[in-house]
């Protein structure tokens, strides 16, 4: 088809243009926050440490995600610009799940990052060495692009029926998978893999590195270095929440939680892709001292 419509969301359409003030607002503030995140770690030298270096790029593709959906989002609640093409669609879709994707394997990282700094505080600077660090961005990287390319391949030799309209806010793609008038087996199973492969490795090592960081912090003598070492890791464990939470409520929902309002659902879908960029950088720069000082400071 030449275009899709999307229809923002279903059952509140005389609402959406009050809904996008907020939606506007925690737009501005993870684009604020994101970028001076950006522009400390790469200014301040004393910042060029993995934790930051991962941060950074978590900042990035934050940006990234963020900036690939609201636009058209604001531009459907306002203009009632609902109208978007056929490979901007593809786009707009490959860009959503490959860097929700990246930002999941970025939380992996840096949960391996606090393992290495808490379990081997010695070796930390050698075993996460700052080509290292360069190195497991660049495969997160590779992983979104790789895994979420085929879905977007699948659907382009796929033949569409004449409803063209999205009932979403986004080119979500099982959203966009359910107006193909072909078999779509293989579009879903393919989605159903991809997810829980990525999220299912991502959330396992996470888990593993915090039971590890934990059975090593009980064995602390100090009660002092035990709320020092916790306290090191409080931030990166809210991201995590921010982040997993929304996702698997919006993954299992549109798979199996029929019973749920479809607006419901699409609001979660939306705010999954808004309030995690928002909140990182607040998150880390309340909870962080080096970027807290250096905030003040600027």
């Amino acid at each position: 088809p030449p275009t899709f419509l999307l229809l923002g969301i279903p059952g509140l359409e005389k609402e959406q243009f009050w809904i996008a003030f907020p939606f506007c607002i925690m737009y501005a503030i993870a684009l604020l926050g994101n970028i001076l995140l950006l522009l400390l770690i790469k200014t301040e030298s004393s910042l060029h440490e993995p934790m930051f270096l991962f941060l950074a790029m978590l900042a990035f593709t934050d940006l990234v995600l963020s900036t690939s959906m609201l636009p058209k989002m604001l531009a459907i609640f306002w203009r009632g610009s609902r109208q978007i093409g056929f490979v901007p669609c593809l786009v707009q879709m490959f860009f959503v799940h490959s860097f929700s994707t990246v930002e999941s394997g970025v939380l992996m990282a840096m949960a391996l990052d606090r393992y290495f700094a808490i379990c081997y505080p010695l070796r930390h600077s050698s075993i996460l060495s700052t080509s290292v660090v360069a190195a497991l961005g660049s495969l997160v990287l590779l992983r979104g692009f790789l895994m979420v390319s085929p879905a977007c391949f699948l659907l382009h030799r796929k033949a569409f029926c004449q409803h063209h309209v999205i009932s979403h806010t986004y080119c979500e793609h099982m959203a966009v998978v359910k107006l193909v008038c072909e078999d779509t087996t293989v579009n879903a199973i393919y989605g159903l893999f991809t997810a829980f492969s990525i999220l299912g490795f991502d959330i396992a090592v996470i888990v593993v590195s915090y039971t590890m960081i934990l059975r090593v912090v009980v064995k602390l003598s100090s009660s002092g270095t035990q709320l020092k070492a916790l306290n090191t890791c409080v931030s990166h464990v809210c991201v995590i929440l921010a982040f997993y939470i929304p996702a698997l409520f919006s993954f299992l929902t549109h798979r199996f939680g029929q019973s749920i309002p479809h607006h419901v659902h699409i609001l979660v879908a939306s705010l999954y892709l808004l309030v995690p960029p928002m909140l990182n950088p607040i998150i880390y720069g309340v909870r962080t001292k080096q970027l807290r000082d250096k905030i003040v400071v600027l």
